[in-house]
């Protein structure tokens, strides 16, 4: 059976939409509706775009409340409950935090611990106010939030959903390596996702075997540096304001993309012995953690298989 793929840069992200069980005309407008979901969620939730509902609640930090769609109130109210799930490891309001590293600046220095713990105070889940009638507040003056840990998630997800109403069995919706399929493949077979060398993309350390799934991944892989001989990420711990050490991957499989997008992140966050206890505790959503001596950990009944060398 014929295979139908979009490939288009949405959220900043390269996303693959793939269909393999509908004709050639149904296929390509199912695709498109795809792609156009993808869009209107760029649209509702960039922070890049001054008219957003982000920039808005943003430019309006410490200073008054912001109405919002439902469905942006929503997410914003799932993001703080992911923040009380994993004690603050994921938070949409870390952002300010950013703006202290380059992490591709090679003479890196880090920043003072007084610019660390001022920053800080700009940051925190618990300041992000869910307001009667679709309101949203961010108390501190100098807050932001960004959608950029879980935004590609909640895209696939829809994107995923609105497939399955038009009775699309077969389908992945790639999101920069970030995989929600639909079904099995064409062979009843599982999908098999390639999880790669943290040191090296085009080498396939082991398979993780996927159906009606999604599976996320937050690497170090090309944004890192070294300082006084440790290794440091690109992912920063919100309630330090540190980068993390000790992990190169993290890679979350479950139900949703969006849970998997989030944590993937949080588990980055926490470290590899609490993370993986933390993982075990959730039903259908497992992961495995390559940390910074190439050892690889996973949880409890994770199906993968290492790659023939």
């Amino acid at each position: 059976m014929d295979e139908f793929r979009l490939v288009e840069k949405l959220m900043g992200s390269a996303f693959e939409l793939i269909i393999r069980d509908t004709e050639k005309a149904g296929a390509e407008a199912l695709l498109k509706e795809g792609r156009d979901e993808i869009k209107r969620l760029e649209n509702l939730l960039t922070e890049f775009d001054k008219s957003s509902f982000t920039s808005l609640i943003n430019e309006n930090a410490g200073v008054k409340s912001v109405q919002v769609d439902e469905e942006v109130y929503q997410l914003i109210a799932r993001c703080i409950g992911l923040s009380n799930l994993t004690q603050g490891a994921f938070d949409i309001s870390v952002g300010p935090l950013k703006k202290l590293y380059n992490f591709k600046n090679e003479q890196f220095v880090f920043p003072e611990k007084n610019a660390i713990r001022k920053t800080l105070s700009s940051v925190g889940f618990k300041n992000i106010l869910l307001l009667p009638d679709n309101h949203i507040f961010l108390k501190k003056k100098g807050m932001y939030i960004s959608f950029a840990a879980i935004g590609k998630g909640y895209a696939a997800d829809k994107v995923k959903k609105l497939w399955i109403e038009k009775s699309v069995s077969h389908g992945v919706i790639n999101a920069s390596g970030d995989l929600t399929v639909i079904g099995k493949k064409i062979d009843d077979r599982p999908w098999q996702i390639g999880i790669a060398n943290p040191d090296d993309a085009q080498d396939v350390l082991c398979f993780l075997p996927i159906e009606n799934a999604s599976i996320a991944t937050s690497g170090d892989y090309e944004q890192f540096f070294m300082w006084s001989g440790t290794r440091y990420a690109h992912t920063l711990d919100p309630r330090t304001g540190k980068p993390v050490t000790g992990i190169k991957s993290v890679t979350v499989v479950g139900p949703g993309a969006e849970l998997c997008d989030a944590l993937a992140t949080a588990v980055f966050v926490m470290g590899v012995n609490v993370g993986l206890h933390f993982i075990n505790q959730l039903p259908q959503t497992h992961c495995l953690i390559i940390n910074d001596k190439n050892e690889v950990f996973h949880s409890r009944n994770l199906n993968f298989k290492y790659a023939e060398k």
